[in-house]
């Protein structure tokens, strides 16, 4: 009779042996076209989850690896905007608030002005160019004290404001902020002109000092023209280093140089002088007192409308600022933190009877190293969209394939493309995608396959070939 360890040691074995059977099995299942060019990418299927399913079936047509927690890059997008949705509903708007902590006469405020920000996503300069237009209309025109900014409504952990990677100027690494103003980002135009290369900053900031040194240089692609482009920065000056392709003609990108508090001063200071308004005093973060007086206050685009940014253009910081506006809908009158927002959404998930054990939260947004969710979940949720009342909100916020957004190249002559809505997701080692594929047949599909691999940039065939193989059925 064999001793305990002996049995142990069969029953291991057999499971493994059954494993690796049912993995054979599942692999087989895979379509040819997939498993080609998972094979081209030097991907292997143990690095993969896929999940196909028809809407309102309970049973999917492909699976492979579905349980397996995975970092699901930016379709994390996909659970922050849909439970924005049903937390907060597609008309919420954010506001941001003008105080006057002073006696205002004859246009002159002998005092100090507060703006408190709860959070506004997509505060952008043309609206602030016309509120500040509006707090003139009401009869501010000089301000004799400071300018406030009161942030505190954003409860952020230490190290928050730390850059996802080391490209610290990128837009994608701007931390999210009570009164993040424009993205926190200024706007650059490279313009080739007569043999020299020109740097026009947007908005046109007076105080901060372009310091161009780029040089142009030869290059046999565009697709990452700016790779060679250093970028240095301080609150008064931008130096610029490195190579531009002037056979590229004139591009165009973002990037974070400045504080948040740093970026509304600068921006306020130049609008508000363009408005003939008169100001000398500081700009310092602050608080509002109880004594001041609320003079205007700024209303955001709808909720349903910004989640299009979100999804369609994988905007991070937007969603980072969605993600922790969430902590409202558990407790309307506390601080926004990660910790209460990750509740409520939780909580959220739980009254829906939605169980996902394996999820990891960051930020919501998909830019982390930690968040997780699996196929299976990721699809249960898709599920659980065309359930709601607001499915179409969500949809519509979806990159179309072939036509928009961060899809809008991907199989532009496939008879696929402009029949999937998609959100994709990429970081280094990580290739997702998540959403809805209309056959040819009419029926409606559910899709998500994630790649975890070092090689996973390199299979993005592999995901196209689903695509169509679901689109052709």
């Amino acid at each position: 009779m064999p001793c305990p360890l002996e049995a142990l040691i069969k029953l291991f074995y057999s499971l493994l042996f059954a494993f690796f059977l049912i993995a054979h099995a599942r692999a087989e299942a895979l379509p040819p076209s997939v498993r080609e060019a998972l094979l081209k990418a030097d991907v292997p299927e143990s690095a993969v989850s896929i999940v196909v399913q028809e809407v309102n079936q309970t049973r999917p047509l492909l699976h492979l690896n579905e349980a397996w927690p995975m970092n699901p890059a930016s379709t994390m997008k996909l659970l922050t905007t849909f439970a924005g949705l049903e937390l907060l509903s597609p008309a919420y708007q954010w506001k941001t608030e003008a105080y006057l902590d002073g006696r205002l006469e004859n246009g002159v405020l002998q005092g100090d002005l507060v703006f408190k920000g709860y959070g506004d996503p997509k505060f952008t300069i043309e609206q602030f160019w016309l509120w500040l237009a509006e707090l003139r209309a009401r009869g501010l025109r000089e301000i004799r004290g400071d300018l406030l900014l009161d942030r505190r409504f954003f409860e952020l952990p230490p190290g928050s404001d730390r850059s996802f990677d080391s490209d610290t100027v990128r837009a994608y690494n701007v931390s999210p902020d009570a009164l993040l103003l424009n993205f926190n980002t200024l706007h650059l135009r490279y313009r080739p002109e007569n043999g020299r290369l020109r740097a026009i900053i947007e908005p046109p900031i007076d105080e901060i000092i372009v310091d161009n040194q780029l040089v142009t240089k030869y290059a046999e692609s565009c697709d990452n023209w700016d790779d060679t482009i250093l970028v240095q920065a301080t609150d008064e000056r931008l130096l610029l280093q490195g190579g531009y392709p002037a056979e590229c003609g004139e591009r165009e990108h973002n990037l974070s140089v400045l504080s948040h508090t740093r970026y509304v001063e600068a921006v306020f200071r130049a609008v508000w002088q363009q408005l003939g308004g008169s100001f000398s005093g500081k700009v310092r973060d602050g608080v509002v007192r109880q004594e001041a007086q609320l003079f205007a206050t700024h209303r955001s685009e709808p909720l349903s409308q910004l989640i299009r940014d979100i999804n369609k253009f994988s905007n991070n910081v937007m969603a980072r600022q969605l993600f922790l506006t969430l902590t409202s809908a558990g407790e309307p009158a506390a601080i926004a933190s990660i910790p209460r927002s990750s509740a409520a959404m939780r909580d959220w998930l739980t009254k829906k009877g939605l169980d996902f054990p394996e999820l990891v939260l960051e930020n919501g947004s998909g830019l982390s190293h930690q968040e997780r969710i699996s196929a299976a979940h990721m699809a249960q949720l898709l599920q659980s969209v065309t359930e709601s009342p607001f499915s179409a909100e969500l949809v519509a916020s979806l990159p179309i394939l072939g036509v928009d957004g961060s899809v809008k190249k991907r199989l532009k002559t496939s008879p696929a493309a402009s029949h999937a809505h998609l959100k994709t997701g990429t970081l280094d080692g990580v290739k997702t995608l998540a959403g809805f594929v209309q056959a040819r047949s009419g029926k409606q599909w559910i899709v998500v396959f994630f790649i975890n691999h070092p090689n996973a940039k390199r299979a993005q065939a592999a995901q196209d070939a689903l695509i169509e193989w679901v689109q052709g059925s």
